[in-house]
């Protein structure tokens, strides 16, 4: 049987020596080699593969989280994810030759490097613990910071798990793991970082950009929102409810990217609500509660939380309701509302409510979304193309699912991040090392290029022009910033270059 530790707040008087000693090791250039960084990533692998039933225990004992969704959205997430990374590492890290070079800087062989920010904080979140909290540490370790990561203390048994995969596993002088809740967060954050990276609510993540804003140090946010889900009279009612169902199920709908609310045009309605019902009985023949596929609430806070905004409801409640407040338990509830400005759609859920608000038409349907929340991280549009091309168009997001729930959100190696208020800076895959990265520009000058370059030095008397004729670019276009038509794009055929043109003369003969 798996083993958990039990979890041991750190002392709030050692952090900042540990900090201080993480920041020692960076300067020392001990993290930087690829190799070693490598080493890390592959030693973290084998850790995590040889705490799986922990792991799986812990899951089940925080979050009530079953062995198939701790596999797929926890473990196998972050074992594939350094997987990947190990593959592509070298190739990320490697000099990039800068674009978009002008002939006459050439010979200074500008290039961009990715250097490592130095030594940053990772704080991590209950509704994925595992995931949430190594998932960044993996970009870290890449990009070849030394790093703290701050599990969360909602998820207990998981930030034990965590804590003794990377101290069994990783440099103790390069990566650490500070345990404990606000006294200790507060006391991190008064330790001077080079990136704070932090996912969970808005109210918290803003605390954390004034407090990192008092040193200039950057953040990545990863917050939520108040994401919509809008299914027009085209769309195909069976999937829409399987899928966004799917959506609020999976984790107890503790996932920061779920639909908080669906707008559903009222020609649809009766068989989008009828096919949500047929998609419950057939999830779980046995009932959602006696599933060991479905979640609990992490704690009895929010379980009460979510249980005082459905009572503040005034919609109706057409599906589900059923709660167990001593086992944590709170099923799917699929509720009508009748005013878009209900308690339940303007506040961001984190569980397994589904409101859903009847529109007229989808004019209708974008001018909610958009005064309900500008900037959502999610947008989830089912439709015709047409219909969900323009959803896309006039509605902002941090990511959206076309004729899905969140599955941009599912794949590990897609750039994921909020925009606005739901969050800033993205990560995962080939992001989650750029995040850590910082793109470094870099020239260098020859001697041999110095009588070319004397023009920049003084007196300029008589250099103006000539320094002119060489750098001063001409517009294609003119002052009512239409493009001009002169022998050279005719030539080029409206390409403006040479190799341009050659191009689009091949691309139109192979079309005769």
């Amino acid at each position: 049987m798996a083993t958990i530790p039990a979890l041991k707040y750190t002392s709030i008087g050692s952090i900042p020596v540990t900090v201080d000693g993480l920041r020692a090791t960076f300067n020392s250039q001990k993290t930087k080699p690829i190799a070693f960084r490598l080493e890390q990533l592959r030693k973290l692998y084998w850790s995590m593969k040889d705490n799986e039933d922990a792991l799986i225990a812990a899951c089940q004992q925080d979050i009530g989280k079953g062995p198939f969704e701790a596999f797929v959205t926890e473990i196998d997430w972050c074992t594939n994810d350094i997987l990947f990374v190990c593959k592509n590492l070298e190739k990320w890290a490697k000099d990039e030759k800068a674009p978009d070079i002008p002939l006459t800087m050439a010979a200074l062989s500008p290039k961009i490097r990715k250097d490592p920010l130095g030594c940053v904080l990772v704080i991590g979140a209950y509704n994925f613990p595992v995931q949430l909290a190594v998932g960044p540490l993996i970009g870290a370790i890449a990009a070849g910071n030394t790093a703290i990561l701050k599990p969360s203390e909602n998820a207990p048994a998981v930030a034990a798990v965590v804590q003794r995969i990377i101290e069994s596993a990783l440099d103790s002088t390069c990566y650490g793991v500070i345990q404990g809740g606000i006294p200790e967060t507060t006391a991190l954050l008064d330790q001077k970082w080079d990136k704070i990276f932090y996912t969970g609510n808005a109210v918290v993540g803003t605390i954390i950009a004034k407090k990192a804003a008092e040193t200039l140090t950057p953040v990545t946010l990863e917050l939520g929102g108040r994401n919509p889900a809008i299914v027009t009279k085209n769309a195909n009612a069976r999937l829409a409810a399987r899928r966004l169902l799917w959506g609020k199920v999976t984790n107890a709908g503790q996932v920061c990217i779920s639909q908080n609310y669906t707008l559903i045009e009222k020609e649809i309605l009766p068989a989008f609500v009828a096919e949500m019902k047929l998609a419950m009985t057939e999830f779980y023949p046995n009932g959602v509660k006696a599933s060991e596929d479905y979640g609990r609430i992490v704690n009895a806070r929010q379980w009460t939380r979510l249980k005082k905004l459905l009572d503040a409801s005034n919609g109706e409640v057409l599906m589900g309701g059923e709660m167990d407040e001593g086992d944590k338990f709170f099923g799917p509830t699929l509720i009508q509302v009748n005013d878009f400005r209900d308690s339940i759609v303007m506040e961001e859920s984190f569980g397994p409510l589904m409101p859903i608000f009847v529109v007229d038409d989808l004019d209708h349907a974008i001018r909610i979304a958009g005064e309900v929340h500008e900037t959502p991280l999610g947008l989830y549009p089912f439709g015709t193309k047409k219909e969900t091309d323009r959803m896309l168009q006039e509605l902002r997001s941090g990511g959206a699912s076309v004729n899905d729930a969140y599955f941009h959100g599912s794949i590990p190696t897609l750039a994921f991040g909020g925009v606005g208020d739901s969050g800033q800076g993205s990560y995962r895959g080939k992001a989650s090392f750029d995040c850590f990265s910082h793109r470094r520009s870099i020239t260098t000058t020859p001697g041999w290029v110095e009588r070319l370059i004397a023009i920049r030095y003084p007196p300029y008397k008589g250099k103006l022009a000539k320094i002119r004729k060489m750098n001063e670019l001409k517009p294609n276009f003119d002052r009512e910033g239409k493009v001009k038509f002169g022998l050279v794009n005719i030539l080029t055929l409206g390409a403006g270059g040479v190799m341009g043109g050659l191009t689009r003369l091949i691309v139109i003969t192979l079309g005769k």
